[in-house]
């Protein structure tokens, strides 16, 4: 297990929303947090890349999919990165450092992560491959545990194996469509400049909002069963921001003002301190 304090302080350079919750976690489940959101990081900045083609993308994915799978308790940041070096030009730092991310997590549970960044990468690959077209319901569906519902699962994971909480797997893959979900509303202008469209044919904002709604109810049921602790801590987050930026996008506004963000945060730091 490497140092933490890194990515710590890449988390806070990139991802105000992510790094205050996971700064607030304790020991062990710091670094099993932080490794995972980073591993996903690295991946997801690949997906989103605007300077690589869909091939490339797809390539990268399943390469790091691959040295992942190849992890055991012996494994070195090289064999995680092993491949990226002629793309070092390309790819992001969290991309690029995504060895040290991988490495972050307590060995006990380091596996779990590996398991959980290498499914999600050949799953983006799938995705980029098809140029992302979302014809369906059942399509957004696909995707939306592709990229986030997985997600809910491997916390869900996390928190049992810290302390031993359980937690509904249905309402974990809810609260991660809901912020996924979230997010496609927010990014929805800036993705059809680069040609994806993640709304299913037919659909308007107006449909988009009740799939998030739905599944950041969901969500909150998820929360609302969390004892009081570290899980609880982290969720609490990301989720009130996702509900303010839909109630934003709602009324109209592109998303939640800075001040508005600072203000959620303040007000459920205060709480978890």
């Amino acid at each position: 297990m490497t140092s933490v304090s890194p990515a710590l302080a890449l988390l806070k350079a990139t991802s105000r929303t992510f790094y205050i919750p996971i700064s607030l976690l304790p020991a062990g489940l710091q670094e099993a947090v932080a490794s995972a959101y980073l591993c996903m990081r690295a991946i997801d900045q690949i997906e989103d890349h605007s300077g690589l083609d869909y091939a490339v993308k797809a390539r990268l994915l399943r390469l790091i999919s691959l040295n992942l799978q190849a992890g055991t308790e012996a494994s070195t940041v090289g064999d995680f990165t092993e491949g990226l070096g002629d793309f070092e030009s390309h790819l992001e730092e969290v991309s690029l450092r995504i060895g040290e991310w991988a490495l972050l997590a307590p060995s006990a549970i380091a596996p779990r992560i590996w398991d959980a960044t290498a499914a999600m990468a050949d799953r983006m690959a799938y995705w980029a491959e098809r140029n992302w077209v979302i014809q369906t319901e059942a399509d957004l569906n696909r995707y939306t545990f592709s990229v986030a519902g997985a997600v809910g699962l491997m916390l869900s994971d996390l928190w049992a194996w810290h302390d031993g909480t359980q937690t509904n797997r249905t309402e974990a893959i809810g609260f991660g469509r809901g912020l996924q979900a979230v997010n496609i509303l927010r990014n929805h202008a800036e993705d059809l400049t680069r040609g994806v469209d993640f709304y299913p044919q037919g659909w308007t904002a107006e449909e988009m909002q009740r799939y998030a709604r739905h599944n950041l109810s969901l969500a909150d049921a998820y929360t609302a069963a969390l004892p009081k602790g570290p899980a609880l801590v982290f969720c609490r987050i990301p989720l009130a921001l996702a509900h303010g930026t839909l109630d934003a996008l709602s009324q109209g506004k592109e998303k939640l003002s800075r001040s508005d963000v600072l203000t959620i945060v303040g007000q459920l730091s205060k709480i978890a301190s």
